[in-house]
């Protein structure tokens, strides 16, 4: 007999809770599966993540030091696709948008032509399952160089790429640097996002919305600092996508009992709850669910009614 979500939660029934449908709109490709079906692909272990890692520099060394060395190649790639494919179906994801960097074409001998035909693929196998939509992913570190803001361009007018996003060292470059990028975006009719708050303050949250003409935020929880900034979220409706394991583990937040997105849920901010990185934080959304609940950041209802509205997007 099936149980419903709430139920599901409050039984602590994890099966049951990855048997409601769920979105996630925070997902980097290349680190979307869990470690255990790389290890297995790889036939040898690799070195765990720390609990608590320095912020980006301290992601980046790990990925740097024990992931690329064994899969930054176009065969590890397309394993890691495809097999978070099979996770995120798994966990009742029914809407799923994964973002592909850019820079990803390095794998590739013929450019954009040859990964865009493999995410085509996906999208027609998994299409009874799972609802792909792929993002263009862009690192701020490439605002400056020709070459990826030619592919980036050269990527928005394949039509294939539903939504954009801007990530990496927000210090790495302002927003006005992608205005161009962003309003080609626009004009193709993609989904407007970028990484912001995830680290800084609140009021850049506000400035990077305005300046990119944003439609949700990544992350975003600095603007929790701000009633201010949360009330003009709220007023918005600007979505901010979550990822409450990653912020903990990254040293965002100190632990999950304390984390910001009870206060920008409080403050009428629209919210969802995403993997981020599976490979390095371990967590499915509906594990990211009962986390929340376990720690009382929640009832049960509200990561109900959190569900249900991240299914209307």
């Amino acid at each position: 007999m099936s149980i419903d979500f709430v139920e599901a939660l409050s039984r602590d029934n994890l099966t049951a809770i990855k048997a409601s449908p769920k979105t996630d709109v925070h997902c980097h490709s290349f680190l979307s599966t869990r470690r255990e079906n790389v290890e297995r692909w790889l036939g040898y272990p690799l070195t765990k993540p720390p609990l608590k890692m320095k912020g980006l520099d301290g992601m980046h060394a790990y990925i740097d030091e024990v992931l690329a060395p064994h899969l930054d190649h176009h065969e590890g790639f397309e394993f890691i696709v495809a097999s978070a494919l099979n996770d995120a179906v798994q966990d009742g994801v029914v809407i799923l948008e994964m973002s592909f960097d850019v820079r990803l074409v390095k794998f590739y001998p013929d450019g954009l032509t040859e990964p865009c035909s493999f995410i085509e693929m996906l999208i027609e196998r998994y299409q009874e399952q799972v609802d792909l939509r792929p993002e263009l992913g862009f690192a701020r570190e490439c605002a400056n160089d020709p070459k990826w803001m030619k592919s980036a361009h050269e990527a928005i007018e394949l039509d294939i790429f539903q939504s954009i996003d801007l990530y990496s060292y927000e210090e790495a470059c302002a927003p006005e640097a992608v205005q161009s990028l962003y309003a080609k975006a626009r004009a193709a009719g993609m989904k407007l996002k970028a990484h912001v708050g995830e680290f800084g303050g609140a009021e850049e949250v506000r400035r990077t919305v305005e300046v990119l003409d944003l439609d949700e935020v990544q992350h975003g929880i600095a603007a929790a600092e701000s009633i201010e900034v949360m009330r003009w979220l709220s007023e918005h409706q600007i979505r901010l996508n979550v990822c409450p394991t990653s912020n903990v583990m990254l040293d965002g937040v100190s632990d999950l009992a304390s984390h910001p997105i009870r206060t920008l849920f409080d403050n009428g901010v629209p919210v969802t709850i995403n993997t981020d990185d599976l490979m390095i934080f371990g967590q499915s959304v509906s594990e990211e669910y009962r986390n929340l609940y376990r720690a009382g950041v929640f009832s049960a209802e509200e990561l109900e009614d959190i569900r249900r509205a991240s299914l209307a997007i």
